[in-house]
């Protein structure tokens, strides 16, 4: 059993598709990725550093769950998986440099930057970024439309109307305290950009869905993706620095805005428990084909790390 499925008061069925969805997840990007021996081989090792061995996997879980939904093929599901990931590496090895939030410990090693050097630790989230969108272009995942639409949907996520524009608000916002619209705002484009964009490619390898089924996979992926950033604001001071494997405390310490910071700890875990309810019945419509979806906005709710 791998350590990140291994938080919260999960089923052991559940830890299993879990374990099995990160462990193929994992081998796929092995594949895809640059070999560490090509030239240049220090910046393939290092983009190799910072995708593998470690992280929830939590975005191909949603794409793979949601695929379950629509049929959706393991195969096609592990390229979109593959492609998110390598977006989300990227913006984490950014994310962690001197100029942005300088911190020297990711997933329980030391950051991108630190191992390899700022100027490498750069260019490994530029060469990420366009890597995963390489990616998309490059496999057969449908028709062209389908095919154009991923990467729309991928593009939009990852920009300035996505995780970047989050990631300015954010820098902007420090030291200064913002208002409960303004900070759902940055985290809808910081975190929950790229969780939409999750569950929106994972129902794309599918079989086409209702208007409504659409919308309603929307409205659950917007509010699970706040609900990840609001119980992750809980964890950075609740949690120490070995359990959650990077720096315990460090927005709150950088005069970050955060939920607990404006809210206060237990209006935070009211708000996530009601975060969790409205994730969930947005998937009412679809029954018991939504059960995985079920189970992991439970152990969004519900981890330690």
């Amino acid at each position: 059993m791998t350590a990140s499925v291994a938080a919260g008061a999960i089923r052991p069925a559940v830890q299993e598709w879990m374990a099995s969805v990160q462990e193929r997840v994992e081998q796929a990007l092995t594949r895809h990725l640059p070999s560490a021996e090509a030239i240049p081989a220090r910046l393939h090792q290092a983009m190799r550093y910072a995708c593998l061995n470690g992280g929830k996997r939590v975005r191909p879980l949603l794409a793979f769950a949601t695929g379950e939904i629509c049929g959706a093929p393991a195969e096609k599901l592990e390229i979109v998986s593959c492609a998110l990931e390598m977006i989300h590496a990227y913006s984490l090895v950014h994310d962690d440099l001197p100029c942005m939030d300088n911190d020297v410990l990711r997933r329980g090693r030391p950051t991108c930057h630190v191992e390899y050097g700022e100027a490498t630790a750069l260019l490994v989230g530029d060469a990420l970024q366009t890597q995963a969108f390489e990616l998309l272009a490059r496999e057969n995942l449908g028709a062209p439309a389908v095919q154009l639409e991923m990467l729309r949907c991928l593009a939009r996520a990852s920009g300035s109307l996505g995780m970047a524009g989050g990631q300015a608000i954010d820098l902007d916002a420090v030291g200064r305290t913002l208002e409960l619209p303004e900070l759902e705002l940055m985290h809808a484009l910081k975190t929950g950009a790229l969780i939409r964009a999750a569950v929106t490619l994972g129902a794309l390898c599918g079989e086409p869905l209702p208007d409504a089924a659409v919308k309603a996979l929307d409205r659950f992926a917007k509010r699970a993706g706040l609900l990840f950033q609001v119980v992750n604001d809980i964890l950075d001071c609740t949690a120490s620095t070995a359990t959650l494997g990077k720096t315990a405390g460090k927005d709150s310490a950088a005069d970050k805005p955060t939920y607990v910071g404006l809210m206060g700890l237990e209006p935070a875990r009211e708000f996530a428990g009601q975060l969790r309810e409205q994730a969930l019945a947005s998937l009412e419509t679809f029954g018991d084909r939504a059960h995985r979806l079920v189970e992991l906005t439970d152990f969004i709710a519900r981890r330690q790390f």
